[in-house]
């Protein structure tokens, strides 16, 4: 079997559909398939590049603010793209774009079946652009994906059923189905015993921008009991990163909080290790189609409190109401920090609870039943 992938951005680091390609190319591999890319170039000309590179298509005005969320997009280039999809057996399409639009029309030219995967929502990009949620320009864009790309499709995959349900009230026709991206499954490095509360280290991963609402962490630390006893640490980068860190330096100033807060971008394996340290991992995303990186710090032992959002499907992994709270409410969160920090036996109990629960989201069943969705596609593309 013959896949392409087909993605704007594979290289630049800070968002998830670059780390889902990388991921999802080297899965497939190791379970015999044959893997091609294509996307942009590789501004790191010493490092990997696609199988089919496109040249970097800057767009005025609104650029800055692309890079900075890790992200890039593609001069369209046909020759190229026949090339590519004249290879595949299957082409696996990676977001709604231009790019992808260009390659489904080619693809129904030749005979090619396309299965797409849904890896964020409109809300993501217009939240970020300062247009903020549910608009009728999500509406317009949802319209677009779905008739250019997505309806398209021999099947979508569908990392979570809040993205199921919402593709199906949103004007997306194509078979549907719900594969979570998976995470590879390691050890629990966490060391063994009573995990250590002062300084309370608390866990925040993630692209730092509006629709992730790193914010309200912050604001959280104003009603805390115990905000003197915190540190925070976020990892990750993004345009929301100057006011993030200016914030997080008043409330030093302030005396809200005792520790300086530590701000990092890190490797897959150095933020295993900085989990395993975390005494709770905090999501406050309002937009979030999966949320793997909480599943990664969960399967460190981190107990996780978890924003409940309509437009966010990470919710789903809290055991129990503990771990949740509701999204934008500072006070609400402050107030499940408290309850762990006071009771440090529930969350060593927890925090191994959570690490078996990630077990259900391994990345070998994922990528098996990806496996049969090519199959099913290529199969239906013969008959």
């Amino acid at each position: 079997m013959k896949v392409l992938i087909v993605a704007n951005n594979a290289y630049l680091k800070g968002n998830g559909v670059c780390t889902a390609v990388q991921s999802l190319k080297s899965r497939l591999l190791r379970e015999g398939v044959q893997v091609r890319l294509m996307a942009c170039e590789n501004p790191d000309k010493d490092g990997p590049q696609p199988d089919y590179p496109l040249i970097h298509f800057r767009i005025p005005i609104f650029e800055h603010l692309i890079e900075s969320n890790g992200y890039m997009f593609t001069r369209l280039d046909k020759r190229v793209i026949r090339e590519a999809v004249g290879w595949a057996d299957v082409v696996h399409l990676m977001e709604g774009f231009p790019l992808e639009s260009a390659t489904v029309r080619i693809a129904e030219e030749s005979g090619k079946p396309c299965v797409g995967t849904y890896h964020f929502f409109t809300e993501n990009i217009t939240a970020n652009i300062g247009f903020g949620y549910e608009t009728f320009i999500n509406r317009l864009m949802d319209r677009w994906w779905s008739s250019t790309v997505y309806n398209h499709c021999a099947c979508v995959q569908c990392p979570t059923e809040t993205v199921k349900e919402h593709l199906k009230n949103n004007g997306y026709t194509a078979p549907m189905t719900v594969i979570s991206n998976g995470i590879d499954i390691s050890d629990c490095v966490r060391p063994a015993g009573r995990p250590g509360t002062r300084p309370c280290r608390i866990l925040c991963t993630g692209r730092l921008s509006g629709e992730k609402s790193q914010m309200t962490l912050i604001e959280a630390m104003r009603f805390s009991r115990h905000a003197g006893e915190i540190e925070l640490h976020f990892a990750g980068k993004g345009p929301k990163a100057k006011k993030i860190r200016r914030k997080a330096r008043k409330l030093c100033e302030e005396g809200t909080l005792k520790h300086d807060p530590v701000f990092g971008f890190y490797t897959s394996e150095e933020l295993k290790h900085l989990a395993a340290t975390a005494y709770l991992y905090i999501h406050c995303a309002i937009v979030e189609v999966e949320g793997l990186s909480c599943l990664e710090a969960m399967q460190q032992g981190a107990v996780p409190i978890i924003a409940k959002s309509a437009l966010s499907a990470t919710s789903q992994f809290a055991l129990d109401e503990r771990s949740l709270f509701t999204v934008r409410d500072p006070k609400e969160l402050a107030e499940r920090v408290d309850w762990w920090i006071e009771h440090p036996d529930e969350r060593m109990d927890m925090g191994g609870k959570y690490a078996e629960s990630v077990k259900a989201y391994d990345s070998v069943s994922s990528t098996a039943k990806i496996i049969r969705m090519y199959e099913q596609a290529i199969g239906n593309a013969c008959n």
